[in-house]
């Protein structure tokens, strides 16, 4: 059946705001012609999709089972079109990302930087920290330091400090930081966080024998497994908090440093590093 779009349009605005003056300022004609177009449609369908009632207009069941159909049509159509206005071309982006950082932090959110920058085409490698921006061909890197590496430029997306984490089942057992003594705990490679940490909460920090781990995640993982107790950046475990597979018991945390974006000061940022940077640096200031 061949249905007039304008025909459709009139009836999806009017359905929606139950009222065809509204409809008709929306669309930019005179309530006459969406009148008419309804009429058209009602005629072509064979079935009445509005009762007219004496304050204004009521969806009858037809009208109720087109509407929703319509509504989405155009929402998919006008997205569409969105793409087709921004006229810049698509550009690769290749971003090397920590591993605890892209999972944490940017999985969540890559949809709205897709609505954001549609033209650019992310290519996301993540790694343990450890990254050659030349090397690999990165156009830019997320690490976890202090900001200072040779040759690049960095710009500080947030700060990232570690508190004691475990499972939920061992954080019960836990009353003071001294308890940790009689727990495995889990190391990173830096081998300096937890006599840090100990010292922070003013407690001798015991023989520390647990497992060694290269990435966070993993590190979190066997925490949340029951292996025993990890020195986490809390703010990118925080659905693992909620879903109550990892648990807090400390408030206490250990500043050692935050993510930053980089980017080798030697070679130009395109068009599409810039609104990664910029949606990056917007985003992560909201918190």
């Amino acid at each position: 059946m061949h249905l007039p779009l304008n025909a459709l349009r009139a009836f999806e605005a009017s359905a929606r705001h139950l009222n065809l003056t509204r409809a008709a300022q929306e669309l930019n004609v005179t309530q006459t012609a969406v009148s008419q177009h309804i009429r058209n449609l009602e005629d072509r369908l064979g079935q009445p999709l509005f009762r007219r009632l004496p304050r204004g207009l009521a969806l009858t069941d037809e009208g109720q089972a087109l509407q929703p159909v319509l509504a989405d049509a155009f929402a998919r159509i006008a997205a569409a079109l969105e793409r087709f206005s921004d006229q810049r071309p698509r550009e690769v982006l290749t971003v090397g990302a920590v591993g605890t950082f892209a999972v944490g932090w940017l999985l969540p959110r890559l949809r709205d930087f897709q609505a954001a920058c549609p033209f650019v085409d992310l290519r996301l490698l993540t790694n343990n920290n450890r990254v050659d921006l030349a090397g690999e061909g990165l156009d830019c890197a997320i690490r976890f330091g202090d900001g200072a590496w040779h040759g690049t430029e960095a710009n500080r997306l947030m700060e990232a400090p570690l508190s004691a984490m475990c499972a939920p089942a061992i954080a019960a057992r836990l009353r003071t930081p001294a308890d940790l003594a009689h727990q495995p705990l889990l190391r990173s490679y830096r081998a300096d966080e937890w006599s840090s940490w100990f010292a922070a909460a003013g407690v001798p920090c015991p023989l520390v024998r647990g497992a060694v781990f290269d990435s966070s995640l993993t590190l979190a993982e066997a925490a949340a497994q029951g292996a025993g107790v990890a020195l986490l950046p809390v703010r990118m475990f925080t659905r693992e908090l909620q879903q109550g597979r990892l648990a807090q018991p400390f408030a206490l945390e250990l500043a050692r440093g935050g993510y930053w974006l980089t980017r080798l000061k030697s070679r130009p940022p395109t068009a599409a590093l810039e609104a990664f940077r910029g949606w990056l640096l917007r985003e992560t200031a909201q918190g």
